[in-house]
């Protein structure tokens, strides 16, 4: 699994959007959003302003669970056009499959036979996709996911954390989604 945080906006029209319910120069801004964030609930919505595009290359059955969350939205490599074009290697999947699977799809891909490759396709193969999402929906996956059973989330989220600007509007939202 791969996640890269390959841009983010909006947090100064989240800070500028503060201002104005609170009436308040924007430089006094994040002192506000800071104690908001505290509250947590409906008072993180500014986190929905701030926007930040991530590159993610992970399982099938990582994706099955994020595509739980609301995302702005998502490009993804396409199994339909691309899964045909060459030969599988174990580099495509997330864990060693056995080679006897990975030769029946290749015989599939190399007979053209789309459906029957996807359908014996591992769930551990690998799936790119660039996602638009908010820090709200990202505060949201870290209180819901930061002790899943699944490493990758664990993996996704420290990526994630490690390169956003803000890190503590993620990790210190109070009662984001389902807080654990």
């Amino acid at each position: 699994m791969k996640t890269t945080v390959l841009h983010e906006a909006g947090y100064d029209e989240a800070m500028l959007g503060l201002s104005l319910s609170y009436s308040q120069p924007v430089s006094k801004m994040p002192g506000v959003a800071r104690g908001l964030i505290a509250k947590g609930g409906s008072h993180v919505k500014f986190l929905e302003s701030m926007i930040v595009w991530l590159d993610v290359t992970a399982p099938r059955y990582w994706w099955s669970q994020c595509d739980t969350y609301r995302h702005v939205t998502k490009q993804s490599g396409s199994t339909m056009h691309t899964l045909t074009k060459r030969k599988l290697t174990q580099d495509d999947f997330d864990a060693t499959i056995p080679i006897g699977i990975l030769s029946v799809i290749n015989s599939y891909i190399g007979l053209g036979q789309l459906i029957h490759a996807k359908d014996i396709l591992p769930e551990s193969f690998l799936q790119r996709r660039i996602v638009s999402t908010s820090y709200k929906t990202l505060a949201n996956m870290y209180y819901q996911r930061i002790d899943h059973k699944l490493p990758q989330w664990q993996e996704f989220l420290s990526a994630v954390v490690g390169g956003i600007k803000h890190p503590e509007f993620i990790q210190s939202v109070k009662g984001a989604g389902n807080a654990r």
